[in-house]
């Protein structure tokens, strides 16, 4: 897959790739729903990687903070406008909560969950032209850029990994 490099003004821009990016979100939920189908037999161990600890919980809430934050800033971007500033406590923080059991309802609320943001962004990435997509800004990276970004959501499931075996 040919990377191209798209000009922005910040350091940090991600690399951008020809695969659709309506379709990078949806397609890293359904990865990351595939993992957590294997998490309901957590025995509750916590998992370390990434010099942090992982459950997940966790990982599905961080993956959950990943898609709003970034869905609202492509949503700020096109509107012109300035994003929330982000004070999540992110991944280096692990909540009373994320220790919670990992259930069938779980898995149903986050598979409902992930998907209707799935769909958020393939309706709004989908619909914006070549040009909106790659239309540089002061300071910011492009929304294809974005996108991206976004669709390295797995991650966060990746440090949970596949607990079929477990």
């Amino acid at each position: 897959m040919a990377i191209t490099e798209t000009n922005t003004e910040t350091d940090d821009a991600p690399a951008v790739d020809e695969r659709d990016p309506a379709t990078l979100i949806p397609n890293a939920v359904e990865e990351i729903l595939q993992l957590a189908a294997t998490w309901l037999g957590w025995d509750g161990a916590p998992i370390v990687g990434d010099g942090n600890v992982w459950t997940p919980v966790k990982a599905l809430r961080r993956v959950t903070d990943h898609l709003l934050d970034h869905l609202a800033q492509i949503e700020a971007v096109l509107a012109g406008q300035s994003t929330v500033p982000d004070t999540w406590l992110g991944r280096t923080v692990t909540l009373d909560s994320d220790w919670a059991r990992f259930t069938e309802g779980d898995l149903n609320e986050a598979s409902n969950r992930l998907r209707r943001y799935a769909e958020l962004y393939r309706t709004r990435l989908g619909a914006l032209s070549a040009a909106e997509l790659d239309l540089p800004r002061p300071a910011a990276w492009t929304v294809r850029q974005i996108a991206h970004h976004v669709a390295g959501v797995t991650y966060y499931a990746h440090r949970v990994g596949d607990l079929s075996g477990r």
